[in-house]
């Protein structure tokens, strides 16, 4: 893309990291008394408040039409309600440092996605290098535990990765729907339909009338919900149209570094030489993978 990087758009490119990284720690805090589904379900149902009283405020409305709420629909459940699960649910079983860590990977997605899709961004040796070397970090870290067999840490990896190739699917519906005059519409329209969708199956698998949950987890759904969610999905809806699904993915080349700091920083989780390793190499393949300008 021809879009320069202006000193806004780097900015709120930081912010998102900072919300989105520090969302792992949160979730894990959060699953510790409470369902990865009810967890999931409060975060959307909040951001979905807040982002139908933002549009409102700014004197937009929810259109009607059915191509438009099938788009939502799309994306509300394959960039919001699909991976939330499948995080919180994987964070049951590892860290939230190794989440992050993993969730790296999802530039590498959103590159072979837009070069399928987006004819404006080209796949070349560079990108195909770059994907070479985020699948190589992926085998590092899942190699290992994947040995002893099917074992609670490797699904919950499995999980993570599979929130990451859905968040690059959604960047690149988001760069085929998106336009600077509907981003805001976009975000809420999909979060009504993600919190939707959320909502039944959270109510039928885990009821969450009979949990007890902590105080922390009480204010991870408000920090969730607010921030990481709802704050977020305004910046990076307003992101995609302006900077492309390739480079706005390069958030990730922060939230893996981030989320993992936030993770020895507030849950004292450890982090060994492998996860650092692994940490490297993804950084440097969506280094490779980063648009030339």
């Amino acid at each position: 893309m021809k879009s320069a990087w202006a000193s806004k758009d780097y900015a709120l490119l930081l912010l998102l990291a900072t919300l989105w990284s520090t969302s792992f720690a949160f979730i894990k805090v959060g699953v510790d008394s409470v369902g990865p589904m009810t967890l999931t379900s409060a975060r959307l149902g909040i951001a979905m408040v807040l982002l139908y009283a933002w549009i409102r405020f700014r004197g937009y409305r929810l259109p009607r039409d059915g191509r438009s709420w099938m788009m939502f629909g799309l994306i509300g459940l394959i960039g919001n309600a699909l991976p939330f699960t499948l995080i919180s649910w994987g964070e049951l079983y590892i860290d939230s440092g190794l989440a992050a860590i993993l969730m790296g990977i999802m530039p590498v997605t959103t590159a072979l996605l837009a070069h399928i899709f987006i004819r404006e961004e080209p796949f070349d040796l560079r990108i195909g290098l770059g994907i070479g070397m985020g699948f190589g970090s992926v085998a590092l870290l899942l190699g290992p535990a994947a040995i002893g067999g099917l074992s609670g840490p490797v699904l919950g990896q499995s999980a993570i990765l599979l929130s990451a190739v859905c968040y690059g699917v959604s960047a690149t519906l988001i760069r085929y729907a998106a336009r600077p005059s509907n981003w805001s519409v976009l975000a809420s329209g999909a979060m009504f339909c993600a919190f939707f969708f959320s909502l039944p199956v959270t109510l039928v698998v885990e009821m969450p009338w009979t949990l007890s949950p902590k105080p922390s987890a009480f204010a991870a759904m408000l920090y969730l919900g607010i921030g990481s969610t709802a704050l977020a999905n305004l910046i990076f809806f307003y992101l995609i149209p302006r900077l492309g699904a390739n480079r706005s993915a390069q958030v990730n080349f922060f939230v893996p570094v981030l989320g993992a700091f936030w993770g020895v920083l507030l849950l004292k989780e450890q982090l060994s030489l492998r996860l650092l390793l692994a940490l490297g190499l993804i950084l440097i393949a969506v280094a490779v993978i980063q648009p030339k300008k």
